[in-house]
Formats: C-alpha cells, sequence, structure tokens
C-alpha cells in the first residue's frame, strides 16, 4: 500500500512559479512510476508529467513543456512538480498518482494510489 500526500498548492500571480510535493508512505514507492495529473473545473483529467521509478525517463505535456519540471528523490519517498511561468490556464487541482509498474504512462486508469489533491490558483 501507498499513500500520497501533495503540498505546496497555492495562489500566484501569472508569470510566477510554484513547487508541489508528493509525499509517499510505504517501502516500495521507489520502485512506483509516479505522474502528475490536473483537473480544471469543467474539464476533464489530463496528464501534465510523469517519471519512471528511476527518474531516468519523464513526460511532459505540450501545454506544460519547458515551463514545469518533475523529479523524485527515492531516498525521501517524496515526488515534485515545479512549475515556473505559471498561466490561468494552468488553474486546476493537481494530483500526484503512483502505479506499481514502474514505467510511464499518462492514463490515469493505470495509477493504483492518488494523493487527495492540491488547489494551484494563478491569477492574471
Amino acid at each position: 500500500q501507498v499513500q500520497l500526500v501533495e503540498s505546496g498548492g497555492g495562489l500566484v500571480q501569472a508569470g510566477g512559479s510554484l513547487r508541489l510535493s508528493c509525499a509517499a508512505s510505504g517501502r516500495t514507492f521507489g520502485s512506483y512510476g509516479m505522474a502528475w495529473f490536473r483537473q480544471a473545473p469543467g474539464k476533464e483529467r489530463e496528464c501534465v508529467s510523469a517519471i519512471t521509478w528511476t527518474g531516468g525517463a519523464t513526460y511532459y505535456a505540450d501545454s506544460v513543456k519547458g515551463r514545469f519540471t518533475i523529479s523524485r528523490d527515492n531516498a525521501k519517498n517524496t515526488g515534485y512538480l515545479v512549475m515556473n511561468s505559471l498561466q490561468p490556464e494552468d488553474t486546476a487541482v493537481y494530483y500526484c498518482a503512483a502505479k506499481s509498474s514502474g514505467y510511464i504512462s499518462t492514463m490515469g486508469y493505470e495509477y493504483d494510489y492518488w494523493g487527495q489533491g492540491t488547489q494551484v490558483t494563478v491569477s492574471s
């Protein structure tokens, strides 16, 4: 079992930055693939970024490429999403997710564990 707790969301002006953290419980987090999803009101959930269990490969949605950086520290059982140059369209609830297979996936149904979400609001 893995429990995920996100933190770091908040209100920021356009052009600003935030760093989201995802703290995981469980000894096997280091072998899990991880991703960040977001869902804005009235929109479908989308995968923003994903990372393999080693951190050796990453995925970014086109909308965030060059602005967001995903990483993980398996020794600390924590994943991160650094978000720069934030825009109002980035406003959403952000969720971290983990799956027992370590490869990258953008499909939410492949993820076994989800955090409770953290709100990110970007004002114009």
